[in-house]
């Protein structure tokens, strides 16, 4: 059986066991069965990595074997796929309670699912259960019963199964292993789970993030105890004094918890402890002098905390550290010369800190590093030559430093480096020529180093999966023996914001995933090759020089999600994008010369978030039917020839994530949609719904996340490039068009609403009172309209009013004043007209402006 039929856990030899048996052989002969010497009886069956297929029928003859003592079903699924060599996501029977002889029940990673049967607690002679790795549920009641009724239990493995349920208050004293990751416990863990009974040699609780509760100050010496895993719980406060009393622990797992303060120095009484894992917490303070006691330790991350200051000569006692991660934390200062002595480290990592001045010129003794992580830093001088000349190393990031130049020495002796990043630092110039030995690199990462030209080494890797030289100064067309070059595992390629020019070459990278060629000087036709990449998942050519029609075949490139091709010259029809593809999230044409209607084909883009074909020359009617995209956030179809009324899709969720949506510089006439209005639920701000907290919409992907969904909206006159789109921005611009009749009412319903802009159109009536219901409106401009009346004294109940426009109207009456309204100077009426026309006839007073804020009211009588 070859190796890909058998899953990671299994040895590469696994086979069907049951093809071997041979019914007219005695089944105790059988690979796989075990049987009482004296009587006969089956009392045991391992059949682990045996590759079993079907569904594990309830009146299986298995649960006649009433003798049985072993029952092990594990890892019966197979990396092929779901339904392949699997338990085909079938239910533990009830019948699994009739096998009241079991010690030793194994179904663990076999694809099992379902409720677990209540029947299971009457195993009471149980010393061994693992149900770990299948998606099945375990009510309370029965889980309780479990931990009652198995008092000879020894190792209970409960790994992904969801309990969710509060943690018990006590465990069996028999118990020596237990692990409950990723069981959706809940609830405040008492002492008695940090203190508990001398049998227990490892307690897993981690990934249980509604398990809440503070470390135990209480000292009580616990000899057996050996691994200990709370990570990723709410368990929260300092680390008190009494961690010290886990003095047996070999492995304790504190990542991705809240504890905060300083690492107490009882922590040097751990003495035979090997892994230390702090992660991702709030620690503060100066890392503890007994660390150095540490002298067994193999693995300590301390990363993702707040230590202060320079890093500490503790490390040099440690002679057996293997990994080191100290990165994302607030040290300063220099190299740590301690480091240098740790003769066994294989991974070092002190990124994400202040690192500042050069690198030590010599490092022999690090002669088994693999792995060093060094970005983001502020190191500089010349890339010393040990870097790459240690024979181990494998993975090397410099990047986001201030190293100048090029090490003499570089890579010349190394043939083991395969993932090399050195972006955002001073390495003017080309790469040198003598690259040769350069041969397994998979990763390379160049970006913003002032290169002038590609690298010549390139051509001498055939192995490359991973390339980015995008923001340095590579001008002119891209040369023959880079688009020749036959990287058939390439899968990033990023040439942006370079200075390259001509056409674009046949490339022959179909593996590639992500092409990024944005801000450059690219022209002419795309080539028939793009045709050929299908497993593109990123195509951006924005900002270029591209003309010609767009390949109908981007349409038919199954997992592409985000298209950008805004500013260039493309012109005809948008091809029928998502012809056969429903994972486009991303549209952004904006700024080309596309023609035509915009085509139906979208209504099977069902992941389509933002769609931009602004500033076009597209005739179509306003397309309703994408309001049955329930994904759909961001609509720009401004600057076009979008003609007729505001029609609105007949379905009951008609635009219910929209929350950017710009019409401006059409043709489009009629009313105002107000009951389209009442669609957009995601412009309404729900009782109790955070709106401080920012983010951004963002791709969910496994490659460098290096594209970000931008948008260019009219703000205060002005046309403002947002290089993010913030998930709380909401905004609508119906502005230079030909609408008629009144603003309607319904809009006082969107109540996040940032930004209306409804100006140069025809509108009428006065100015909706509702209005002063939007409270988080920022600005507001119905100018250039027939709009009559009084302003609403309503309208100064919006506090966040930053812009007002309320010029070329047919207004009457005085300003209103109080709140926002009373910020505005009178400098803030910038037409010379007001001072003459109406300082006299409207009260006005002189206040302070706590924002630049403009009310332009001229036009109006």
């Amino acid at each position: 059986m070859s190796k890909e039929s058998c899953n990671y856990w299994c040895p590469e030899d696994c086979f069907p066991i049951t093809k071997s048996w041979n019914e007219s052989r005695d089944c105790c002969t059988w690979d796989g069965v075990t049987c009482d010497m004296f009587n006969g009886h089956v009392i045991a069956l391992e059949h682990s990595c045996s590759q079993l297929v079907g569904t594990f029928h309830p009146n299986s003859s298995l649960f006649q074997l009433h003798h049985l003592q072993t029952l092990n079903l594990a890892y019966n699924w197979s990396k092929l796929g779901v339904n392949n060599n699997d338990f085909n996501w079938s239910s533990i029977p009830h019948n699994i309670g009739r096998l009241t002889n079991l010690r030793h029940l194994n179904l663990s990673w076999s694809h099992f699912s379902g409720k677990i049967p209540t029947e299971i607690s009457n195993l009471s002679n149980l010393v061994s259960l693992d149900l770990s790795g299948n998606y099945c549920e375990l009510d309370e009641r029965t889980f309780e019963t479990m931990l009652h009724n198995f008092t000879n239990l020894e190792l209970l493995s409960l790994y992904g199964v969801n309990i969710s349920s509060p943690m018990p208050v006590n465990v069996s004293s028999s118990l020596r292993y237990v692990d409950l990751r990723y069981t959706n416990l809940r609830g405040v863990l008492t002492e008695s789970f940090f203190l508990p009974p001398n049998s227990l040699e490892t307690l897993k609780l981690g990934d249980n993030d509604l398990l809440k509760g503070v470390f135990p100050k209480t000292h009580r010496r616990n000899t057996l105890l050996m691994e200990l895993d709370i990570s990723f719980t709410g368990i929260s406060g300092e680390l008190p004094d009494s961690i010290g009393t886990f003095s047996s622990s070999n492995i304790l797992n504190l990542r991705g918890c809240e504890f905060s303060g300083s690492i107490p120095d009882s922590i040097g009484n751990l003495t035979q402890i090997t892994e230390l894992d702090l992660y991702n917490n709030h620690f503060t303070g100066h890392i503890p002098s007994t660390i150095s006691k540490l002298k067994h330790l193999t693995r300590l991350d301390l990363s993702d905390n707040s230590f202060p200051g320079e890093i500490s000569e503790v490390f040099s006692n440690l002679q057996q550290l293997r990994y080191l991660d100290l990165s994302n934390n607030s040290f300063i200062g220099p190299f740590p010369s301690s480091i240098l002595s740790l003769t066994q480290l294989d991974t070092l990592d002190l990124s994400s800190n202040s690192l500042c001045g050069p690198l030590p010129s010599n490092t022999s003794m690090l002669q088994k590093l693999t792995e060093l992580h060094l970005s983001y830093n502020s190191l500089n001088g010349t890339i010393p030559s040990w870097v790459f000349s240690l024979p181990l190393l494998y993975s090397v990031s410099l990047q986001h430093n201030r190293f100048r130049g090029l090490a003499d020495e570089v890579v010349k002796t190394n043939s083991t480096l395969i993932e090399l990043h050195l972006s955002n630092n001073q390495l003017i110039g080309s790469f040198p020529q003598p690259l040769v030995n350069f041969t397994k690199l998979f990763t390379l990462g160049i970006s913003s180093c002032e290169l002038k030209d590609f690298p010549h080494f390139l051509r001498n890797i055939k192995t490359l999966r991973y390339l980015d030289i995008s923001n340095n100064t590579i001008c002119g067309q891209i040369p023959n023996w880079f688009s020749g070059m036959r990287w058939d595992s390439l899968w990033f390629l990023n040439l942006s914001h370079n200075s390259l020019t001509g056409n674009l070459p046949q490339f022959h990278y179909y593996s590639l995933e992500y092409l990024d060629l944005k801000f450059n000087s690219l022209q002419g036709p795309l080539p028939s090759s793009i045709c050929n990449m299908r497993k593109l998942t990123l195509l951006d050519l924005s900002r270029n020089h591209f003309s010609n029609s767009i390949p109908s075949c981007l349409g038919s490139i199954v997992n592409l999600t985000v298209l950008d091709l805004r500013k260039n010259n493309f012109t005809g029809s948008l091809p029928p994008l998502c012809a056969q593809s429903t994972s486009l999230s991303t549209i952004v044409v904006n700024g080309n010369r596309f023609e035509g209607p915009v085509p139906v084909s979208l209504l099977k883009c069902h992941n389509l978030e933002v769609l931009d074909v602004g500033n076009n020359a597209i005739n179509d009617t306003f397309p309703a039917w994408l309001g049955t995209l329930q994904e759909l956030q961001v609509l720009i179809l401004k600057s076009n020839k979008f003609h007729g009324p505001i029609s609105t899709c007949q379905t009951k969720f008609c635009f219910p994530k929209l929350r950017i949506f710009d019409l401006s510089r059409n043709d489009f006439s009629g009313s105002l949609p107000a009951k389209g209005f009442g669609n957009f639920k995601a412009m309404i701000k729900l009782e109790g719904e955070d709106t401080e907290e920012i983010k951004y919409m963002e791709l969910d992907s496994s490659f460098d996340a290096s594209y970000e969904d931008s948008v260019s909206l009219v703000i205060k006159w002005q046309d403002v490039e947002l290089q993010r789109i913030s998930t709380i921005m909401t905004t609508i611009d119906l502005s230079s068009s030909h609408f008629e009749g009144v603003i309607p009412k319904t809009l006082k319903d969107l109540s996040s609403l940032w930004l209306l802009n409804l100006s140069h159109n025809n509108l009428i009536g006065d100015i909706p009172m509702e209005l002063g219901q939007l409270n988080t409106l920022e600005a507001l401009d119905p100018s250039w309209n027939r709009l009559t009346g009084k302003i609403p004294q309503e309208l100064t109940r919006m506090n966040f009013l930053a812009f007002l426009n309320l010029s070329q109207n047919h207004l009457v009456g005085p300003i209103p004043h109080g709140l926002q309204f009373n910020t505005f100077e009178n400098d803030s009426y910038v037409e010379q007209v007001i001072h003459h026309m109406f300082l006299n006839h409207w009260s006005l007073k002189k206040m302070r402006a706590s924002h630049i804020f403009l009310v332009d009211l001229c036009g109006n009588q």
